[in-house]
């Protein structure tokens, strides 16, 4: 398993029930959260894969920034 960590601007419930449709479809993903507590809105994601790029897509789909955090 791999963990990702993401900056991105979901800031708001409303924005959550955006993308979590979108990400929960992705077979590759473990579990996901975003810490809106957090200035940089922290998406971390637990992949089966290394396929990340498929977190990124559905985020940018779904209308929101999203930078990995090295």
């Amino acid at each position: 398993m791999k963990t990702v960590k993401y900056k991105t601007n979901i800031n708001c419930t409303g924005c959550l029930k955006s993308v979590t449709p979108l990400l929960n479809e992705l077979d590759n993903i473990n579990t996901w959260k975003v810490n809106l507590e957090n200035v940089n809105k922290i998406l971390e994601v637990d992949l089966d894969d290394d396929n990340d790029s498929a977190v990124v897509d559905a985020v940018k789909e779904a209308g929101f920034q999203i930078e990995e955090i090295q």
